[in-house]
């Protein structure tokens, strides 16, 4: 049985040089029911000359939700000027994302975090989902398994908890679990409610934990990730929300953009299946 529902990021499709638009076509065909934006081809798309509404209009038209965005707020950096002008892009990004319709933005640990505190970073993240959800776009907490801080699944809960946010959401992505040493059986503390989206993927064995990069992730149940007992987990602590492919493979040897898209579809859906 496959409990959840599908969405693509858009940096899965990164190779093939897609406008926005092509991207929520392609997303629409291949058979998801959401897509994750990237903020930059947003821009790209109204430096071009699009507008918010012709894109709306596109959105609704090919029947998808635009179920969250990929920004770079400096939301929680060390410094106080650049932590100002963070929320200076975060509320002007805010406003354009909920033109679209868009539900959602990722808040990673993004900038300088050297020496920031949970506590301060829980401080910070009250500040923004207030923002946030006063324009109509809810915040996902993500964190990084790179990051100085922020960087494992008990940070984000810790940060979540501290902020006093009511119904704060988390993002989870098994690859930053991975790299940051976060266990799956951390899962097992969580509400299937407070998580706000779940980016999947896969990694190999090599390169090592340490070294391994972005562009080395593989579709689900092509790695070493025991994905069938990840989807167990996300089950039993009752999330039913989505599970979004994101990749960052450089190169897709001659397939097409719907290929890869179409792929992703059947990946997820064998792994991400559970016994009920």
């Amino acid at each position: 049985m496959f409990p959840f529902k599908l969405s693509l990021n858009a940096s899965t499709l990164l190779p093939f040089k897609l406008d926005i638009t092509e991207q929520i076509r392609i997303a629409a065909a291949a058979g998801y029911e959401g897509i994750e934006i990237w903020v930059r081809d947003l821009d790209a798309y109204l430096e071009n000359g699009g507008t918010l509404k012709e894109l709306r209009d596109h959105i609704e038209q090919t029947g998808i939700q635009v179920v969250n965005a990929i920004a770079f707020w400096k939301w929680s950096d060390a410094n106080e000027t650049e932590r100002s002008q963070g929320f200076e892009q975060a509320k002007r990004e805010l406003e354009q994302l909920a033109q679209i319709g868009c539900a959602a933005a990722a808040a990673p640990p993004f900038g300088n975090v050297d020496g920031v505190s949970l506590d301060d970073m829980a401080s910070q993240f009250a500040k923004l989902t207030e923002l946030a959800r006063d324009i109509g776009v809810e915040p996902l907490l993500e964190f990084w398994g790179r990051a100085n801080q922020l960087s494992r699944l008990s940070d984000a809960v810790y940060v979540a908890m501290e902020s006093g946010v009511a119904d704060a959401k988390i993002l989870l992505d098994p690859f930053h679990m991975y790299t940051g040493g976060s266990k799956l059986s951390g899962l097992s503390y969580l509400n299937g409610d407070r998580i706000g989206m779940v980016h999947v993927n896969d990694y190999p064995e090599t390169p090592s934990r340490e070294t391994i990069a972005d562009k080395d992730r593989v579709f689900p149940g092509e790695g070493i990730l025991p994905s069938n007992q990840f989807a167990q987990k996300l089950w039993d602590i009752g999330y039913r929300g989505y599970l979004s492919l994101e990749l960052f493979i450089e190169d897709f040897q001659g397939k097409t953009a719907l290929d890869v898209a179409k792929q992703g579809v059947t990946a997820i859906q064998k792994a991400y299946s559970i016994d009920g």
